[in-house]
């Protein structure tokens, strides 16, 4: 297994020539860090294991295609959407994200949805990415689904030949819908197989446990689809637990909530189940009070295979270097701990193992002495 492989790699020597950044980084966190290391979050590669491509839309594109599509959005300016991102929890999230993707009504929107995404990747050198879509939240509003993919795979095809970054798609389940729709849902995709890696689960997580999710999980493992399912945000550690035994999957998205328990965090270390663990956003939706609460040294120490992530970073006040210096910041992370960390990211990809290789010599080019 890539991430048993590739662990405890240290001692190395950093480059220490500063290359400057198109994407910028807060004075706040620029003032704690020290250069070099924003300089190094800046130009290591990055694969990005945990995002929504609906929770990249930035409130300008949402206005300019609510005008288009003829949508009223609940909000009156850019200015005013931005200021409803003040979110209680979960839930509180999930209704505005919900109402916002209302614009997205065309083929070309969700095209011009990745693409956006796909540009702001290419600046943050994100070279991987495997994003969730849901479909479910388009379909349920009459959007067909070969609408949504159609224009999503588009996005990413013309943001493969413009940048080169490369993708793997998951089709995520809305857990607070039936099982019955994310069967109707796994239905629809069958055509698009070729195109999708995975399935995922997520929505909240309080009052929808993952075995009502295991017939479908199954039927996709069936067709070939690996597994990955949002636990332990919301819900304790217990429910990571009982996503892996009852869905099989192969990734945990978020996971926080095992370092509460060392026995889960143990069994995910010799399993060697990846975390997709969002700093950002476990602030933002109240899951941690501060980011130095989030548990990432505490499962790096376990053994635990952690990544960094966005989740919804139009949502939550950053992309992927934003969370990378948050959370580097809070923690007072080693450049050893960041290489760890890419390491990881790269070996818990669902990437085959010739564009693994192409990553870790991209990530040795920019860590030297190994």
């Amino acid at each position: 297994m890539w991430n048993t492989r590739m662990k405890g790699f240290a001692g190395r020597t950093l480059r220490t020539s500063i290359v400057p950044t198109e994407v910028p980084v807060s004075p706040e966190i620029a003032h704690v860090l020290d250069p070099e290391l924003v300089d190094l979050i800046t130009r290591m590669p990055k694969v990005e294991l945990h995002v929504h491509l609906e929770g990249t839309l930035e409130p300008e594109i949402a206005f300019r295609l609510a005008e288009k599509n003829g949508v009223s959005l609940p909000y009156a300016s850019v200015d005013a959407m931005r200021a409803a991102y003040d979110f209680a929890d979960l839930q509180s999230f999930l209704d505005v994200y919900y109402a916002a993707c209302a614009v997205l009504v065309t083929r070309d929107d969700f095209r011009e949805l990745t693409l956006a995404y796909l540009r702001r990747a290419h600046a943050e050198n994100i070279r991987h990415i495997e994003p969730f879509f849901d479909p479910q939240t388009h379909t349920e509003r009459g959007v067909p689904f070969d609408t949504v993919i159609g224009g999503i795979l588009d996005g990413l095809a013309d943001g493969q030949r413009e940048f080169g970054i490369t993708s793997c798609l998951i089709l995520s389940f809305l857990r607070h819908l039936s099982a019955e729709s994310a069967s109707a849902t796994l239905a629809a995709a069958e055509p698009w197989l070729g195109k999708l890696v995975a399935v995922g689960l997520d929505s909240t997580e309080l009052g929808n446990p993952p075995e009502r999710f295991a017939e479908v999980f199954a039927r996709a493992r069936a067709l070939g689809l690996l597994g990955v399912a949002h636990a332990g945000e919301e819900g304790d550690a217990s429910f990571v637990t009982r996503t892996l035994d009852s869905l099989h999957v192969a990734r945990i998205d978020h996971g926080v909530r095992a370092a509460e328990n060392p026995l889960v965090m143990r069994r995910l270390a010799e399993n060697d189940v990846t975390l997709t663990v969002c700093p950002n956003s476990n602030v933002r939706l109240r899951v941690v009070t501060d980011l130095s609460r989030v548990p990432l040294r505490t499962l790096l120490d376990a053994g635990v295979a952690v990544t960094v992530n966005s989740d919804d970073p139009a949502y939550f006040g950053g992309y992927i270097i934003e969370n990378f210096t948050n959370i580097s910041a809070a923690l007072g992370l080693t450049p050893d701990d960041l290489y760890q960390l890419s390491v990881y990211a790269i070996g818990g990809s669902f990437a085959d193992t010739h564009r693994k290789l192409e990553l870790m010599d991209e990530l040795e080019s920019v860590f030297d002495g190994a």
